[in-house]
Order: structure tokens, then sequence, then C-alpha cells
């Protein structure tokens, strides 16, 4: 007796469902997040800049909205990426209702309306706090490179720069006297359909590398000279209060700052805003994304990116944010050695908040270099210390670290697809949104 198989009724037609929404299951991830966009976000900065009643009409953006956050939720960023989803996967379909943008028209979306998609995390993280998400008991904080959208190896040195500077003039002065040499023959080098003056293409492409470097000399220069400046002040400043105090600067007077840059200062000249950073995976071309996130159900409540590869001067800003964000500071704060100085730890006392950072370790410990760090970082140490295997401080890892794991290994983020610190900024943003989304999306479907 021959084996019975299902019917395969690839050729049958169908009925579409009457409602675009019963494409997908009712505890869809999806649903959820068009309910949010439609019912419980104010998305008046997005709606009230379209005025203009000329061209065809725009898609509406609350589905744009929902389309993006969906995207980042799906670990998918790519606008390209996006729109392919819209044909091809009943989730997109569902929410663009069978009328899929363009992939030219999603990345414009994203870009005019940056600013706004990247404000949506404090609604979200409002709602997170309603729902009872966020109880500010304990917060760690920590930070993670994540490549910029450039090549380290598109990167050049101040020293290199001022060498292939020079050596891009001679050539393009070689480049002009033989195209000036030309001139002479012009009818039989250029035809008859040229002036017989025009640069070929290997000198304008020459001009336009010496252009270039140049400029980044310049930027880099500038930088040199505002960071000098800036150190001057300082130290002018340290001098007077010497002087007030009738005290003198011990030892042998520093050199002068310079205002030229560091021969081994680089910039990128894809994204210049980036910068070089060590990471686990070596030297890469990067941000600094930083996080706080609430120990209660990891939710992250604080946010910030920068140009910095050292995490010591982010956590005054980020305690700050947690407080500007939901109008309370968390009870108790813990960061790893990074974040360690005396400044910070004297900023978390003065904020009230019970810190537990840190305080590093040597690399060749003895009894003596054991009390390394002034007396704010002894006594954080103690602290830590006699705390054993209770100390507050162990919660950090568990809290901070599978928040970046969900980020950059479960939705693979790895790396920024827009340059520039402050569009990049916006894009963290919407990073941290599309998490605590998750977050809450799970407290609701497991209700």
């Amino acid at each position: 007796m021959s084996k019975y198989f299902r019917p395969w009724n690839i050729d049958q037609t169908l009925l579409l469902p009457p409602n675009v929404q019963d494409f997908v299951p009712k505890g869809h991830v999806s649903r959820f997040i068009v309910e949010l966009v439609r019912e419980s976000l104010d998305l008046k900065e997005i709606t009230g800049s379209y005025v203009s009643g000329l061209g065809q009409p725009p898609f509406d953006p609350r589905m744009m909205v929902a389309l993006l956050l969906h995207g980042y939720a799906s670990g998918l960023y790519s606008s390209r990426r996006i729109a392919k989803a819209c044909r091809e996967r009943n989730d997109f379909v569902m929410i663009v209702a069978l009328d899929p943008p363009d992939f030219r028209t999603i990345s414009d979306f994203r870009k005019r309306h940056l600013k706004a998609l990247g404000a949506l995390f404090l609604q979200v993280l409002k709602l997170c706090e309603t729902a009872g998400l966020v109880k500010l008991g304990h917060v760690a904080l920590d930070g993670t490179k994540i490549k910029a959208n450039a090549s380290k190896h598109k990167a050049m040195s101040y020293e290199r720069m001022k060498k292939r500077e020079a050596e891009l003039k001679a050539e393009v002065a070689r480049m002009l006297a033989a195209a000036e040499a030309a001139d002479a023959q012009e009818d039989e080098t250029f035809g008859k359909d040229k002036r017989g003056d025009e640069l070929p293409d290997w000198a304008g492409d020459k001009k336009k590398r010496l252009a270039k470097i140049q400029q980044a000399m310049a930027a880099l220069e500038a930088d040199a000279r505002l960071a000098a400046e800036e150190e001057r002040r300082i130290e002018a400043e340290k001098e007077q209060q010497r002087q007030a105090e009738g005290r003198k600067k011990p030892g042998k007077p520093a050199a002068p700052a310079s205002d030229q840059p560091d021969p081994k200062s680089q910039r990128n000249f894809t994204d210049p805003e980036s910068r070089i950073m060590k990471s686990k995976d070596g030297f890469v071309q990067a941000y600094n994304a930083q996080a706080a996130v609430d120990a209660g159900a990891q939710i992250i409540v604080a946010h910030e990116l920068t140009q910095c590869g050292n995490d010591q001067g982010q956590l005054v800003p980020l305690i700050e944010a947690i407080e500007n964000n939901l109008g309370r500071k968390p009870e108790q704060a813990s960061a790893d050695s990074g974040y360690c100085s005396e400044a910070n730890l004297e900023a978390l006392e003065a904020h009230g908040i019970d810190g537990y950072v840190a305080p590093g370790r040597a690399k060749h410990p003895t009894a003596a270099n054991g009390k390394i760090g002034g007396p704010l970082t002894q006594r954080m140490r103690k602290k830590i210390d006699d705390g054993g295997f209770e100390t507050p401080y162990r919660l950090r890892k568990q809290v901070v670290e599978p928040v970046f794991g969900q980020i950059k290994q479960a939705r693979g983020f790895r790396q920024f697809l827009l340059r520039g610190v402050e569009k990049v900024r916006a894009e963290w943003a919407m990073i941290c949104t599309a998490h605590n989304l998750l977050k809450l999306f799970t407290l609701v479907n497991a209700a």
C-alpha cells in the first residue's frame, strides 16, 4: 500500500484574509508595535512636518515609524533589507498593508526624521516605567565599541599626511607641466571636439586627493589649537589659584602646550568624526556606545555615544541622564574599572548614590602597590572586598553585559549605518528604543 501525503495545493486560488493583521498570529511583536505606534506614541513632531499639499500623498508617517521600529527590533537595519522584507515577510507585509515603500523612501524618511525617531526613546522608556519594568534599585553602566561606517584603513596620520601632501604636490606639478606641453599637439592628442586645455582624469584625481588631505590636515591643526588653548586656560586658572593660596607649582615647569598636532594623530577620510579604538577584536574604526541598564528587567534607562574610547568621562553624564529621563535617581550604580576616578566617585557621593565602581588591578600586584589610587578609590576597593560574594558589584556583569549581547549578537547590530557623531548618536538611540520595545512586548505577551 502506497503512502498518502497531505495535498500540496500550490496552484489553488485562495482569497486573502479580510484583515491584513491576520497575516500574523495575534501574539506577534509586529502587531504589538503597530498598536503601540497608533495608540501610545506621540508623533506630532513627525506628522507636523508635512505641511505642503503639493505632489503625491506620502506614506503615512505612523506606518513608516512602525516599519522602522519593527525592522530594528527584528535585526534589519538597512533600508534595502527592510524594503525586501516588505515584499517577502508576512509581518512586514502586514505593517505596510500590501503597499510596500521603496528602499529610498525608507532611507529618506529615516534621514529626514532622524532626530525625532531618536527622541522616541524617552516615550518608550516612560511606557516601560508605567508598566513597572523600571525599578531604579540598581543600575549598571557600561560601554561597547561599535564599528563606524568607515574602514580604519581609510585613516591617515598627520605625519603621513604631511609626507603625502608633498608627494602629491610634486606629482600634480609634473602632471600640469605634461598637460601644458601637450597643448601644442591638441588636435592629435585630444581631438577636434576638445579645447585642448582640459586636465586628464588622472590629474584631476590627484588634485582631489591632495585637496582632501589638506582639508584633513587643517581639521587636525584646528583641533590641536583648540586643545592647546583649553590646556593653557586650565593651567592659568590653576596658577591663579596657587597664587591666591600663596603656593608654588612643584617640580620643573611643564613644556608649553603645542598648537601643532601630534604626528601620530589620525583622521578618517570616510567618517572624520569616528575614531580608532581598542576593542576585543583589536583596533577598529568605531564609536563608543554607552548604556545605563536597570537591573529589574534590563531596561536601558539612559544612553550616550561618544568619540572617546575611554569610559571615564561618561559616568556623570549617564547618571544625570537617568535623572533627566525619569525624574529620580537610582539607589545603587555599578560600573567597571574603566569608569573609576576620584572625580567620578566623588560625583556618586554628591548625587547620593550608593556606588560600586571597580578600582582596577595592578599589572604586577604587591603589598605596596595594592593601595594605588586616591582615598576614595582605596575606600571603594575595601567596600567591594568587604562585600565578598554578596557585594552588589556582582550585579554589574549580569545586568548590562547581556543587553549588549542581545543587541550585537542576537539582533546582529555590529556596525552603524550612518556617519557623523550626531547621526550615529540618534541611530544608537533607535537601537536602545527597539531593545526596550522588545522588553515591553515580552511583559505584555506574558500577561
